[in-house]
């Protein structure tokens, strides 16, 4: 594998706050990910790139505890870490903003930032929920964020895709995780709301969230991203720092699973 700086054996300074190392995930008899090592640091946006079937999603499911890896191990801050299911992830800290969102369309934009994590009123109002609580803290994280949002009581059903990835972004990030992993975040946005979620991406990292980038899309990785990773086949085959590669040499790396230079 390519690497342009030293991962993670004798990395010095503070451990990734994510760290996959040395998986391997299997289906019957397809191998999806073989042997692979990725990490994410907090105060950095890290690209995770790859053609369709590289192995992206599968990797992401690792990190999200919705699969178990059949080898290797996952860490948090150099400690190692095993997840049973999704929500063991977010309880340690990984939250993930799926594509497609998995917003409630019928809501209005307090409940979707709280849909599960509801305020109630005490024991004797169990089933009241305390609103105004809820819109607040709605309205301090959609401006936390720079997140643009006309009225947070409208239906989410009712506002645009820039808008809906907003919320999901907010929910992610407001109760406390160390790592988002952003599925496709840009997908299917105009070029100007397209714009203002990558702000927002770059930013969660600037406040010092380790942010994990899937995307198809090489030139707004190259834009946010610190590092990009390449996987290919279900091998991981590059790590490079974005700031010394360009676009075109991690296309010849996704297309050909050599740089440019090979």
């Amino acid at each position: 594998m390519q690497e342009l700086e030293q991962r993670p054996g004798g990395v010095t300074g503070p451990a990734p706050a994510v760290l996959a190392q040395g998986v391997t995930k299997r289906f019957g008899g397809v191998v999806a990910l073989d042997n692979v090592t990725f990490s994410a640091r907090a105060g950095e946006v890290t690209a995770l790139v790859g053609d369709n079937g590289a192995g992206k999603s599968t990797l992401i499911r690792c990190l999200s505890g919705v699969h178990s890896p059949d080898e290797g191990g996952l860490f948090m801050n150099g400690a190692p870490v095993t997840f049973s299911g999704p929500n063991d992830a977010r309880l340690a800290g990984i939250e993930t903003v799926h594509q497609n969102l998995a917003l409630a369309d019928n809501l209005d934009v307090a409940a979707n930032l709280f849909l599960g994590r509801e305020l109630s009123g005490g024991p004797r109002s169990l089933f009241r929920l305390r609103k105004k609580p809820m819109e607040a803290k709605a309205a301090e994280l959609i401006d936390e964020y720079g997140i643009r949002m006309p009225n947070i009581k409208a239906k989410v059903g009712a506002m645009s895709g820039g808008q809906r990835q907003g919320i999901a972004i907010a929910r992610a990030v407001g109760w406390g995780s160390e790592v988002v992993l952003m599925d496709e975040p840009t997908a299917a946005l105009g070029v100007k709301e397209t714009g203002r979620v990558l702000e927002v991406v770059r930013s969660l990292a600037d406040r010092g969230l380790a942010v994990v980038l899937i995307s198809h899309n090489i030139e707004q990785v190259m834009q946010v991203s610190d590092f990009v990773w390449v996987l290919r086949g279900g091998h991981m085959i590059a790590d490079l720092r974005a700031e010394n590669t360009n676009t075109q040499e991690v296309v010849h790396y996704i297309t050909t699973g050599v740089g440019l230079g090979a």
